[in-house]
């Protein structure tokens, strides 16, 4: 049996280190680029226009207002002032239209939703509806998908199902991170910031030729925090949420001739620091306020937060240029073990034994999960036309294998000074195979039609044990479970130029996300069961317009869609235990629709601003989940069919239909907005950069209540600084959460009103030198 008191914590210092060095070196390594940067000091300044982006959403490098896709991108300026406070993926929230990431796991398991569609399981073995794909390989695990952010040249975000051409699991959309690549050249930089509550950041990158045919990049991030909330209950913990978490890159590009480069790829992460805080009867009964006196900077709890993480991996992409075809090998493989445990009731003592608090307790509820054992492998070929006139495709076969043991203990906080007094263990091995294929037809000169298509095989063999019952029930034998199912996806799109700079497409797309397994057996009864989620698929169909004007000074894309989900795999969060249950719903729904602008309003002064609309419904008359175990005040309606309602008061049913419910952590609005003005002196300037993100309210779980509906959340972030010799050097204040918004974010519901906060406001100052 694993014990966590055995678990070895992880070693930041090495990233640490790297960090540093590569920051010191930057000093040193600017002056070789002084000369280049001194012969552009000559040059006129030219009027401000926006520089065409580039994605790679079909696969291949295309203009954004080219693809008929709905796609966001981000870069630069907005990805750089979202992570200076030492922000993880979840500052990606809501800052591009349909997208929101949340986590009840902290800085280790995000979750992603966009148009609604996620998955708001906590378990180590969840599988999500939004592919994540970092450098062209597919991050599954949750966990994988925390990675820092640094160095970063793009995000992309695409919208609507994704199935034909990319990875696996997603018929909501893709998340794809491209790091910067090494170049002959040589470049790099450096920052560093220092804010409220002791928080850090330094980052850096280097790199340059190596020789004639290789070039190198290495790239490293460091950040922490101190822990900045008393613990007024004397317990294991005095001060919680600071954390250590370090993460390095290093690239190598080969190119020994024109027809064939290597990009190999090796990084690693680790973290040190405290799990996710959970408040206990946060909630004034009946409403979703925060109690009066809520203090953030204090809680009470009795049980120890600890979350500690190690992750490496490595990818080749080869390519080989075969004259009329383009030949890509993509090879990827990922590791990563994570611990986490926390005070999941949030307070201290219970019922039973007193003293307890903050407010009633019914029973105390210790527990970690952790991920001792993963490794993902991937490859991908893929063969693409070189440009054989009016007609292009691609083809290819991608292959998938994972295979995880998920532990999760449970401890006696009050009885016997948290000794471990559960265990139980899943496993699970996914295998998977696809292949792929698409066309490019241009009907005309002005009108591109698209089509593509995926066959897909997916096969789980999955082991559930519990060894150890907290509850002293007997330990059970092994439960098997080994779903498989294989699905043919596809897609049709057309694309309109009606003039040079503007373009009209529609879509049609299907997705596919394979059967899902839930085996949390250690808090069930005396004869656990399996839940198991057949696949669900989805059709897609959206249309929309892109367009430049303002001879290049604005451009906007805008589209409305509308999709169908059969039997979508939902997770019943808790209830009345610590553990959720997969269901298929028999149908949901969502349309809306979704701008993305930017315009240089004057020749200094740069906006941006993107909102969505996003209308979710679950249409299923007879699904019914548990209502919430923790005495919220639930607004759905009893399930009539179950007996265990009968006599139940107005509000507290112990079961509820939830048919027209709204997809949880899935708001109607999205709005964000950044503007950037710089007003020049000397060789440098003076600018004030901001940015805005609002989502309105959404439901934490299935069911809707009054207490876990998160009210509407609008955070700002601002810069004041200086940057001269034309953007080399920067030195500015920072500020995240300016406005001090406290909002309750995520919720546990199974013992009592316990809810998650977003980020605290921080302030700091910044520099920062590239070459």
């Amino acid at each position: 049996m694993m014990s966590a008191s055995n678990r070895r914590l992880p070693d930041v210092r090495a990233y640490r280190t790297l960090a540093i060095a590569i920051a010191m070196a930057l000093s040193t390594s600017a002056a070789w680029a002084q000369d280049a940067a001194n012969a552009g000091k000559d040059k006129a300044k030219e009027p401000a226009t926006l520089a065409t982006v580039t994605v790679t959403a079909e696969r291949r490098v295309e203009n954004v207002q080219k693809v008929p896709v709905s796609i966001s991108t981000m870069r630069g300026a907005e990805l750089h002032s979202l992570g200076n406070a030492g922000d993880d993926v979840r500052a990606l929230s809501g800052r591009v239209p349909s997208l929101v990431i949340e986590s009840s796991f902290g800085r280790t398991f995000p979750r992603f939703y966009i148009r609604g569609l996620g998955n708001t399981d906590f378990d180590l073995n969840a599988s999500q509806p939004v592919s994540l794909i970092y450098d062209d390989v597919v991050l599954e695990n949750p966990i994988l998908k925390g990675f820092p952010i640094f160095d970063i040249d793009q995000v992309e975000v695409l919208r609507g199902p994704q199935g034909t051409l990319f990875g696996r699991n997603t018929p909501a959309g893709v998340v794809k991170f491209q790091s910067v690549r090494p170049e002959k050249d040589i470049s790099g930089y450096g920052t560093a910031s220092y804010g409220s509550y002791g928080t850090f950041n330094a980052e850096g990158a280097v790199g340059g030729g190596l020789g004639e045919n290789v070039s190198a990049r290495a790239s490293a991030i460091y950040q922490s925090r101190n822990n900045w909330v008393d613990n007024t209950f004397p317990g294991p913990n005095g001060k919680l949420e600071g954390y250590v978490e370090g993460a390095a890159r290093l690239q190598f590009l080969i190119q020994p001739s024109d027809d064939f480069s290597a990009l190999l790829n090796v990084h690693g992460r680790s973290l040190d620091g405290t799990a996710r805080l959970f408040r206990a009867n946060i909630f004034k009964p009946g409403t979703n306020d925060l109690l009066d006196g809520f203090k953030r900077d204090q809680v009470s709890i009795d049980g120890h937060n600890e979350q500690h993480l190690d992750g490496y991996g490595t990818s080749a992409n080869l390519t080989w240029n075969l004259g009329r075809t383009t030949l890509h090998s993509i090879t990827g493989y990922e590791h990563v073990s994570v611990f986490s445990r926390g005070d999941i009731d949030g307070g201290f003592g219970a019922s039973y034994s007193l003293p307890m608090g903050p407010g009633f307790i019914p029973f105390s509820s210790e527990s970690a999960d952790g991920l001792p054992e993963h490794h993902q492998f991937t490859q991908e070929f893929r063969l693409e036309s070189n440009e054989w006139g009016r007609l292009d495709w691609q083809a290819g076969l991608y292959y998938f294998d994972e295979k995880i043991a998920v532990d999760s203990f449970s401890y006696d906080t009050l009885f016997s000074a948290g000794g471990q007094n559960g265990y139980a263990q899943q496993r699970q091995h996914d295998k998977s195979w696809a292949v792929f294929g698409s066309l490019d037809y241009d009907v005309t000169d002005a009108f591109k039609l698209r089509a593509g298509v995926r066959y897909t095989n997916d096969d789980k063999s999955f082991r559930a044990e519990r060894f150890v019952s907290p509850f002293g029930l007997p330990d059970t034998g092994p439960l098997f479970a080994n779903p498989s199912a294989s699905k043919t996806n596809w897609d049709l799109s057309g694309t309109w130029a009606v003039q040079d700079n503007v373009n009209l497409y529609a879509k049609v797309a299907t997705g596919f996300r394979a059967p899902s397994i839930q085996g949390r057996v250690l808090f069930q009864g005396p004869v656990p069961s399996l839940s198991v989620a057949d696949s669900e698929s989805v059709t897609s169909y959206e249309a929309g317009v892109k367009a430049d004007f303002m001879d290049h000074r604005a451009r906007l894309s805008f589209d409305v869609f509308h999709y169908t989900i059969d039997h979508q795999q939902l997770n019943a969060v808790g209830g009345a235990s610590n553990t959720t249950i997969l269901l298929n719903a028999k149908k949901s729904v969502g349309q809306g629709f979704e701008f993305d602008g930017q315009a240089y309003l004057t020749e200094d002064l740069l906006v941006t601003l993107g909102f969505s609309y996003n209308d979710t419904k679950i249409k299923d008359k007879n699904l019914a989940v548990a209502a919430c175990g923790g005495g919220c005040f639930v607004l759905d309606p009893p399930d009539p069919s179950n007996p265990a309602n009968d006599g139940t008061p107005p509000g507290h049913p112990v079961t509820v239909l939830i048919d027209g419910n709204p997809l949880p952590q899935s708001p109607k609005w999205i709005t964000n907005f950044t503007a950037r003005y710089a007003h020049p002196v000397g060789d440098g300037e003076f600018f004030v950069y901001t940015d805005w993100a609002y989502r309105s309210k959404v439901n934490f779980f299935l069911y809707e209540s009054a207490e876990f509906t998160g009210k509407p959340l609008l955070e700002g972030g601002l810069r004041l600084g200086y940057d001269w010799d034309y953007g080399n050097n920067e030195v500015a204040l920072y500020g995240r959460n300016i406005t001090n918004k406290d909002v309750a974010v995520s919720g546990i519901d199974f013992n009592n009103l316990t809810g998650m906060l977003n980020e605290p406001r921080v302030w700091g100052i910044e520099f920062s030198k590239k070459f």
